[in-house]
């Protein structure tokens, strides 16, 4: 299958985990027709009751094992903390010639989570559709959330190729970018392009919750524009960043402190009234920042669905059931 091939069609998709990213997916897999059956499995009876009720899927069960039964795809979906233990329960159940995959913003540690559980590790894909809202669950899913979108693979050596190709096309009919590259570099990248962000968003925050009782009430009534977009992100998930941090904890605290450098920096030019240095950084931030635009990656709150939906957040905020 080359990498311009017409999109793979599956005759049974499991989806373990149905939260935004999943449940998106599940959609994307109704209106382009990729999938004859879409089985959902998740941990609690009323998640599984909610994507029944949103059409993301044919049957559920709250069994992996049962789950992947009979699926030739199957997609992790889960915190990236339980990659592991979810890959494991599943294991039995897969059928000879399953492709595996995965949605989690971590891939090194996914990749030795999971691996050592399928019987035909090659079959399995790393991917990181990089695309997000900060809200969590099957009712936040839509099926324009990947649309223009950059999705990451991260095969390794053993990977069969042929695998790769079909994840590949399958996130290219839901209207992503896709790329490839090792698990170690990609767990960089997003170190310092969404994992260091978060970290400072839910910071900013902490600040502001440890505020004097009436200063903390005239910052929540007058937050601006700049307070309320950077720290909207705060309210992800917030299991699936507790497992993002630990589970790739060596690249964020790498970035953490070049952060850190830079920080006191600016706090020093600050101090000793340096206009010329605050004005030079300013100018070099803004270029960058209008790249990032340029690239097709930031946009405006937009409306989709019927539902109001925010850009530039570029991060899954899958449900916590796996």
């Amino acid at each position: 299958m080359s990498a311009r091939a017409r999109p793979p069609r599956f005759r049974r998709v499991a989806l373990l985990g149905i939260g935004l990213i999943n449940g998106s997916l599940a959609l994307v897999m109704r209106r382009e027709g990729l999938a004859e059956e879409i089985v959902a499995c998740a941990r609690t009876e009323a998640t599984l009751a909610t994507a029944r009720r949103l059409g993301l899927a044919d049957r559920t069960t709250t069994v992996p094992r049962e789950a992947v039964a009979g699926a030739d795809l199957v997609v992790l979906g889960t915190p990236v903390g339980a990659a592991g233990p979810v890959a494991e329960a599943m294991a039995p159940g897969l059928a000879a010639g399953a492709i595996v995959t995965d949605v989690g913003s971590i891939k090194a540690d996914v990749i030795r989570a999971v691996v050592p559980h399928l019987a035909e590790p090659a079959r399995f894909v790393g991917g990181h559709p990089v695309a997000g809202t900060e809200h969590s669950g099957p009712e936040a899913a839509f099926d324009t959330l990947f649309a223009r979108r950059h999705c990451i693979l991260t095969p390794i050596e053993d990977t069969d190729p042929d695998a790769v190709q079909t994840v590949a096309a399958m996130w290219r009919a839901a209207g992503s970018m896709v790329e490839t590259m090792t698990p170690e570099h990609h767990d960089r990248v997003l170190a310092i392009t969404s994992h260091l962000p978060h970290l400072i968003a839910y910071t900013i925050v902490a600040t502001v919750a440890d505020l004097e009782q009436h200063l903390q009430s005239e910052v929540l009534r007058y937050a601006a524009g700049g307070f309320t977009d950077f720290t909207r992100i705060a309210a992800s998930d917030p299991v699936m960043w507790r497992d993002v941090f630990l589970h790739n904890r060596e690249a964020v605290l790498e970035m953490l402190g070049r952060f850190t450098e830079d920080l006191a920096a600016l706090q020093r030019a600050i101090r000793w009234g340096e206009g010329d240095k605050l004005q030079e950084l300013f100018t070099r931030t803004r270029t960058i920042r209008r790249g990032v635009i340029a690239e097709g990656q930031a946009y405006d709150r937009h409306v989709l669905n019927g539902k109001v939906r925010q850009g530039e957040h570029d991060e899954p905020a899958a449900g916590r059931d796996p």
